[in-house]
């Protein structure tokens, strides 16, 4: 059966000393009161080695936000894949909407990053979604299966190592947030998609993260939908009390 997860995306926020703060604060907590769901925190580099230890890893994962697309080499201020995974690591962000926006990252480039995060036993967590013209020009369905082909050329054993993310661009930090219903109804689709591809079991058993400013306030909402499994979460990522309030709409 596909889990239910809870992953918290600090981006570029918390100094190294904040952020270990930060997860001695949330470790604490959901050791106090267990999660009824996976929780992972994916941190900038530089927290991944000092984070890792510190966390119960049966209560809470580990991931970073982004790696490279190349094995090793004259990568000037890039992190491999292989660096990730030392730090004890478990899981990587891929596809961000802002990876894609701000830094151009291809579906060529994330089908290179997908395999390297695989080869080092990485999870990785894959993100699609539109923007806000796509959406009014509904041709949201269209947008996630052009970026899903970075996944879609797995064979499905590796397919079902990839955790995915439905973020509607238009819902990050806006303060809008996609309604239950349109976020069920593209998560189905989505759903349908990898059914197509791998067939009815693989699609079953890959969970699917809604990452539109989910708070405390929309989580258990947005979690009832049966295609809904969980969130990737910004800025309530970065309060104990706020990721713990989302967290605990599984309960």
């Amino acid at each position: 059966m596909r889990k239910n997860i809870v992953a918290g995306n600090w981006k570029m926020n918390k100094n190294l000393q904040e952020g270990i703060a930060l997860a001695k604060e949330l470790n604490e907590v959901l050791t106090a009161d267990k999660p009824n769901c996976d929780v992972i925190i994916c941190t900038p580099f530089i927290h991944l080695a000092s984070v890792t230890p510190i966390v119960d890893k049966n209560i809470i994962g580990v991931g970073a936000e982004n790696c490279a697309d190349k094995v090793s080499g004259a990568y000037t201020g890039e992190v491999s894949a292989e660096m990730v995974a030392s730090t004890g690591a478990q899981y990587v962000i891929l596809g961000h909407s802002e990876r894609r926006a701000y830094y151009h990252e291809t579906v060529e480039i994330l089908t290179e990053k997908v395999k390297l995060a695989l080869a080092n036993n990485l999870k990785p967590i894959f993100c699609i979604g539109e923007v806000l013209e796509e959406r009014e020009a509904n041709k949201q369905n269209e947008v996630v299966e052009a970026q899903l082909a970075s996944v879609f050329s797995l064979s499905a054993e590796d397919f079902g190592k990839v955790i995915l993310a439905y973020e509607p661009v238009w819902a990050i930090g806006t303060g809008k947030t996609a309604t239950p219903e349109q976020a069920e109804e593209i998560h189905a689709h989505i759903r349908s998609l990898v059914a197509a591809k791998y067939g009815q079991e693989v699609a079953e058993n890959t969970s699917i993260l809604y990452g539109g400013s989910c708070k405390p306030s929309n989580a258990k909402e947005l979690f009832a939908k049966p295609d809904v499994d969980g969130g990737l979460i910004g800025g309530a990522a970065l309060k104990a009390a706020d990721f713990k309030g989302i967290i605990d709409a599984f309960k």
